[in-house]
């Protein structure tokens, strides 16, 4: 395969015999296929992870950026959030 670094990965005997078994029932022509597609779901998770990241540093920064802090009721917020809850259900309760 042109483009294709060789690497040896170390599996449990367990995780070895899992791989075998699904290529012998052709989900997987052979084990190489089953780890890229483990890498390849392994970087989309990550890149998730670094967008979570990304997203949770920018609401930081605008939390800091919207002025000093208040003091919150909870009980208050608590009743309004439940009103509003009320409000949106269809049967009213």
């Amino acid at each position: 395969m042109a483009g294709v670094e060789k690497m040896s990965v170390a599996v449990t005997p367990q995780q070895a015999a899992v791989m075998r078994e699904a290529v012998e029932a052709g989900e997987y022509a052979t084990t190489s296929e089953i780890v890229r597609e483990a890498m390849r779901d392994w970087l989309a998770k990550r890149e998730l992870r670094h967008e979570d990241v990304r997203r949770l540093r920018q609401l930081w920064d605008e939390g800091k950026a919207s002025g000093k802090p208040e003091p919150v009721d909870f009980d208050a917020l608590r009743k309004e959030a439940r009103l509003k809850l009320m409000e949106a259900s269809p049967n009213g309760r």
